[in-house]
């Protein structure tokens, strides 16, 4: 799934099941709630904090949770997140061509 055919995907998700779109300002919330969860299965899974019962585990969940609703917002504002990726790794080609290959910290 291309990252356009996932934007219209959740679309027609909200148009059939979700009534409407919640605020950009509570999907600006919800995103950073989601990022929350995480980061909590990450710190547990991959840091020194060990998991409680019953807690999710999966980070690829909460990953999709982060995409879904940065979907939403990128529907919401009319952000082609196709074309904005496509920008955004040019930038950074650009910026970092050499940047990271010249960093002895990455040695």
């Amino acid at each position: 799934m291309t990252l356009q055919e996932a934007q219209e995907a959740v679309d027609q998700w909200i148009r059939t099941y979700g009534v409407r779109y919640f605020s950009e300002l509570t999907n600006m919330a919800v995103l950073t709630e989601e990022v929350g969860e995480l980061a909590r299965v990450m710190s547990r899974r991959y840091g020194d904090q060990s998991f409680k019962p019953g807690e999710p585990t999966d980070p690829a969940d909460e990953m999709a949770d982060v995409l879904w609703v940065l979907l939403c917002l990128a529907n919401q504002t009319g952000t082609d997140l196709t074309e904005a990726f496509r920008r955004n790794l040019d930038k950074k080609t650009r910026r970092d061509a050499t940047r990271h290959l010249n960093n002895e910290k990455l040695r």
